[in-house]
């Protein structure tokens, strides 16, 4: 398949770039509003590569073009661009697409980060608000963190909870997070459990603020 990480020259977007690249057999198309700045984060990401896997298949295009071209989009952007970015590329979806959110809203005061949701209950459901109602969304890879899913030394052993109404697009990114070493993939139910799942966010970021021995926290569901 084709995997477009749109913002893909972000945190979330880099770690997962790496990691299906040197785990998968699938072609990265790496996405941004500036199409140089996606080119120049594929250059880094296949330095990064170089000691990893002998088969490198990454391409930077803007968000648009990489939409297009995909057959599943992950909108590995901030929680604040998220609806602006599936508005830029709705045009570029159809049924075919499977589209998949991250994000968590957020914010911080002094004593951590708490869960912020927009007033469609979760970002997953304004995702799924914003795109063309024939795009079936999927919520997932919310409580991975960022630093780890990048540092290709750290061998995972974490799991990822999906949600999604469609089941085909689920089972979809079902196999495709489960192809990636160390991560194992749960389904979580459809859209509407999307709240509960993002909410756990902030919670495993507050356990690595508290804990001076644990960083990158995740989850391991047993």
């Amino acid at each position: 398949m084709r995997i477009a990480l749109l913002g893909g020259t972000g945190d979330i977007g880099e770690g997962l770039a790496l990691r299906f690249t040197r785990d998968t057999s699938h072609e990265i198309l790496i996405g941004s509003r500036d199409p140089e700045k996606a080119r120049d984060a594929v250059a880094d990401y296949e330095a990064a590569l170089e000691d990893h896997t002998d088969s490198v298949d990454i391409k930077g295009f803007v968000n648009e073009m990489a939409a297009d071209r995909a057959d599943v989009v992950v909108c590995s952007v901030p929680p604040y661009h998220v609806g602006d970015t599936v508005d830029a590329v709705a045009d570029s979806l159809d049924s075919d697409t499977v589209l998949v959110t991250p994000a968590v809203g957020m914010k911080g005061d002094e004593d951590g980060l708490h869960y912020h949701p927009p007033s469609a209950g979760s970002v997953t459901e304004l995702v799924a608000e914003r795109a063309p109602d024939e795009v079936p969304v999927v919520g997932a890879f919310h409580n991975l963190a960022a630093g780890a899913l990048a540092d290709l030394e750290t061998e995972l052993d974490l799991d990822t909870l999906v949600v999604a109404d469609d089941e085909a697009a689920r089972d979809t990114v079902l196999n495709l997070a489960g192809e990636l070493e160390g991560l194992r993939a749960l389904a979580a139910g459809p859209l509407a459990n999307a709240a509960e799942v993002e909410s756990v966010t902030p919670l495993v970021i507050n356990i690595a603020k508290y804990n001076d021995d644990m960083h990158d926290v995740g989850v391991k569901w047993v």
